[in-house]
Order: structure tokens, then sequence, then C-alpha cells
């Protein structure tokens, strides 16, 4: 893509994105993702109602008046996106393509990131890690982030969470919140998704598109893998069929959900036949009052 096309590309999704940062998700993202803890600030004199434990017993006697020690929050956070490009994001039956709502979402996580002073970074992977973009603080760097998620050109065509997973443990020894966006057409993962999600806070967008579940009654219709590339022809007008594929589409389902709530890790699922905001915004209330 020529640079004053994406350029533009890269304006219009801050634009578009500019308002649901601003108004909806900004204050729930900062009341959510708290800092790493409490760091001190500065000595003042005690004042009624301050908790006895945070006076300051050697400035309290060199005064010979009492001092209390303030903290303040450690704001500082890193952001991780980890955003699946294998072939199967590059399906969508509805307005858009998963690929293209995995990039609004990361686009949005992003910029509230950014807004809270919180350093970003990125890994975009297939079956193998094709993009790592190192975590840092500004508007130049998180608009450089969002300009790879939209110009990117993956590579391969399969999917390996596994590795992106193994990876992101190698790379990022510091604790982050971790995002991972995908549609999770994969296995394997269970182990590795476990171990990321102790050394991080780790959050599973899940995409679902609803003919990965439902299939249509239009009679005979050829299907392609977007990862392999095979094809097949299947008659959606028989019933038996469709059972069979709403069968496969709802294992697949409670297996992820199964794995996400074994390992006490939180997933969003963002489906592509509605509003994308909701869920998410859902999410972030939950977990505050969770926490």
């Amino acid at each position: 893509m020529e640079t004053k096309e994406l350029l533009k590309k890269v304006r219009q999704l801050e634009i578009r994105t500019r308002g649901l940062v601003n108004q909806v998700l900004s204050g729930e993202y900062h009341s959510v993702f708290k800092g790493r803890g409490m760091a001190f600030s500065e000595v003042r004199e005690y004042q009624i109602g301050d908790e006895i434990r945070t006076i300051d017993w050697n400035v309290t006697a060199r005064f010979n008046h009492p001092f209390v020690k303030v903290f303040e929050e450690e704001r500082e956070l890193t952001v991780m996106l980890m955003v699946d490009m294998s072939g199967s994001q590059f399906f969508g039956s509805q307005s858009a393509l998963k690929r293209d709502v995995a990039i609004e979402l990361s686009a949005i996580l992003a910029f509230s990131a950014m807004k809270n002073n919180d350093k970003v970074g990125a890994i975009l992977f297939t079956d193998r890690i094709e993009k790592f973009i190192p975590p840092r603080k500004g508007r130049s760097h998180t608009l450089r982030v969002v300009r790879e998620f939209i110009d990117f050109e993956p590579q391969q065509r399969t999917t390996k969470i596994a590795a992106a997973l193994e990876y992101l443990n190698h790379i990022q020894k510091k604790r982050s919140i971790v995002f991972l966006v995908s549609d999770f057409m994969d296995g394997g993962y269970e182990s590795a998704l476990r171990i990321a999600g102790k050394r991080h806070d780790l959050i599973g967008l899940v995409l679902l598109d609803p003919r990965e579940r439902d299939l249509p009654k239009v009679g005979l219709i050829t299907f392609r893998d977007a990862e392999t590339g095979q094809q097949r022809w299947v008659d959606s007008s028989d019933p038996r069929i469709r059972a069979s594929y709403r069968a496969y589409g709802e294992r697949i389902l409670q297996t992820r959900r199964s794995l996400f709530l074994k390992s006490r890790l939180d997933a969003v699922e963002i489906r592509l036949d509605q509003p994308y905001l909701k869920p998410l915004t859902d999410f972030f209330r939950l977990r505050e009052r969770r926490w």
C-alpha cells in the first residue's frame, strides 16, 4: 500500500475510534488495569483521618509533629497486542472480515493505552512470528503500531497459537497486559496458554462469525479451507449435514470456553454480526466490579 493511502487509512481509523476511547473505554481501562503498586511520593503533615500506618516516624521525631508518607499508584503498564493474521482471519460473512474487526479492536486498545501513558507493543503471528514491535510509549509509536496492523500482509496462512505464546513468554519478561485477538481455530496451545496466563494478565478476544456455527440452507456449495486451500462440496440442504456442522462448531466453542475457565483467564466473545463495543465495555465493567 502506498504511503499516502496508508496514512489516510490510519487517520480514518484514529478518528473512528477516538470517540470510543474518549467517551467509553478510557475510564474503564484506567480502572480495570491498575499499576504495579504504590510508589512513595512525598511527606506531609498528618491530617485527621489519615492512616496511622502511614506515619513517617523519622520525620515526626525530627519535627516533633506527626507527618505521613504519601503514596501514588505506579501507573506505567505494558500492553501487548497479539493478533492472529492467519488465513481464517480473512473470512467474514457479515459486513467485515475477522481481520478488519481485529484491527479496529487492537487500535482501540492501543489508543486507550496511549491515553493512559502506557507502553504498547504488538506481535502479529500465523504459524510463526511474522512481526514483533517492542513496547514503547507515545503517540507516534502507537500510530506506527496501528499502521503496521493495516498494512501487514502475512507470509503464511496456517495458525499456531502455541508458538506465539511461547515467543511472548521468551521476549516479555516483565508482567504485561496481553490481549490475544484470534478466532482460536487451532489446537495444542493449552499448556502455552496456561503458562502465559500465570506470567501475564492475559485476555482472549475471540472473534466469532455466525456462519462458522450455522450452515445456511442454500443447496450444494463449495467449502474452501482458508489456511490449507483444500476444497470440498457440501449439500447444505441435508438436515443431517447442517446438524453435524453446528455440533462441530459448538464443540470448538465449548472446548475453548472450558480451557479459559479452567485456566482462570478472561475471554471476551466478539460476534461479527453484532457491534463489538458492548461486549468489550461489559467485560471492563464486570472486571472492575470483580476487582
